[in-house]
């Protein structure tokens, strides 16, 4: 046995994780999800909330309400109660300002992880001759990477007419990646710091994960904003991993703006609406342009068709178009459930099933893996990442025929995920045995 730092576990015994999740004031949430029972009834472990979060029990039952409102009453679901469809993005502002740390008149329900964030890069990515560079980690997710080097490479093309051939433009240059040291698989917020120091006069848009997608790592989001907005640059976001996982405080923060996915651990389905924030201090500001389609427009005169649009004056002139409604209603079930729970109890209880996930696997003793999730509960959120020296990929096969659900991530690495809603104590026990045996170890009780 030994002690873990920051929770005090000392217990590796099947007894404990059952008395602890006695005791957990939450324990019946997991009751609201349907569990995927993919190693037979009771048995699966599923831990990849991080990938896509199982579904709500009602949403079924909620989701035919809608169908059949469809059917019965056509267009009048529009207008009618109890389905209100206009306005049916709004129900969710107050559970998303919640989770996002956020005023309601900042937040909006709306598009895709990308397109949001090319519908920011578009508003706050103007890159002058002398601040023109975007600044990324180096392990971000592969798709914003996608998304900032081709527009980047948009803009470039679009000024060249005017400009001629700028080299500084060409992605190689405007882009900025800020990597771990070497031997190192994680960044330490004081570097990500000095190179906003020492870069900060020539970048345009700090555009970071709020946690990375592979290592678990929750950046200091609070501190790369006031360093970033002190240098003159705009700080966004994206909250893939970090939304309905780590506390989030984006007003408070002074964040310009962050995008997120509702798939993962706010368990809204596959490809669900995403949603965005921007700071109340953008909402009015005449210089910066905004892409607007006829949701952009306000309610009070949207359906007189104006020849001119009348923008809100808050989040929702980003809109686009009217929302899409079956796609929103998940979500809406799934944030009714966050707010039930409570994103603090939430969070809490996340730190303790990780935080117990890392005390047992530190058990074993082993140099057959290693962590590389940062140790410090405020620098992770429900995940650790373990790395194998060798045949990882069978250990996760192997564990995968046993009903354990977590996720492989080439070269060597599985990505484990305990989320509070739905997963048990005993259920990361019995994962770490399951892992354990697979490495011809066990744990010592």
């Amino acid at each position: 046995m030994q002690q873990h730092t920051t929770f005090g576990f000392s217990d590796t015994r099947l007894e404990s994780a059952l008395l602890m999740d006695e005791q957990d004031p939450l324990r019946y949430f997991r009751d609201k999800f349907w569990i995927p029972e993919l190693g037979g009834e009771g048995s699966t472990i599923y831990f990849v909330g991080h990938s896509l979060g199982p579904m709500p029990r009602s949403i079924p039952t909620v989701m035919h309400r809608h169908v059949k409102g469809w059917a019965e009453i056509g267009v009048e679901g529009h207008w009618t109660e109890p389905f209100n469809w206009l306005p049916i993005h709004r129900t969710l502002t107050v559970p998303l300002a919640n989770v996002a740390g956020a005023k309601t008149t900042e937040v909006v329900a709306m598009g895709t992880l990308t397109a949001n964030l090319h519908h920011m890069m578009a508003s706050f990515y103007n890159p002058t001759p002398e601040r023109y560079r975007i600044m990324i980690e180096t392990g971000a997710f592969p798709s914003d990477r996608y998304a900032v080097v081709s527009h980047i490479d948009m803009v470039r093309r679009k000024l060249t007419p005017y400009l001629g051939e700028r080299a500084e433009l060409l992605p190689e240059n405007a882009l900025i990646e800020a990597s771990p040291r070497p031997g190192e698989e994680t960044l330490r917020t004081e570097d990500i710091l000095k190179t906003i120091e020492e870069e900060g006069d020539s970048i345009a848009l700090i555009l970071f994960s709020g946690t990375n997608f592979y290592t678990g790592q929750a950046f200091d989001m609070k501190k790369i904003t006031e360093v970033g907005r002190r240098k003159g640059c705009v700080v966004g976001f994206d909250l893939a991993h970090a939304i309905g996982n780590v506390k989030l405080r984006l007003h408070d923060w002074d964040v310009d703006f962050a995008c997120w996915c509702s798939y993962k651990y706010l368990s809204s389905g596959p490809g669900a609406v995403g949603g965005l924030f921007v700071h109340e201090r953008h909402h009015n500001n005449p210089d910066l342009p905004v892409l607007m389609g006829w949701w952009s427009h306000e309610e009070g005169t949207r359906f007189d068709m104006p020849h001119k649009i009348v923008p809100f004056q808050d989040v929702q002139k980003w809109q686009l178009s009217n929302p899409p409604v079956f796609s929103l209603v998940p979500v809406q079930v799934s944030l009714d459930i966050f707010m039930e729970a409570g994103i603090d109890n939430l969070i809490e209880k996340s730190k303790r099933l990780t935080g117990y996930l890392r005390f047992l696997l530190e058990s074993l003793k082993s140099d057959a893996f290693r962590i590389i999730t940062p140790e410090q509960s405020s620098e992770h959120g429900a995940q650790l990442s373990v790395i194998f020296r060798e045949n990882g990929k069978a250990v996760h096969e192997a564990m995968g025929r046993q009903g354990v659900i977590c996720d492989w991530r080439e070269p060597n690495c599985i990505r484990v995920a305990p989320a509070p809603l739905f997963n048990r104590f005993e259920e990361v026990h019995r994962f770490v045995s399951i892992f354990a045996r697979e490495l011809g170890l066990s744990i010592s009780e």
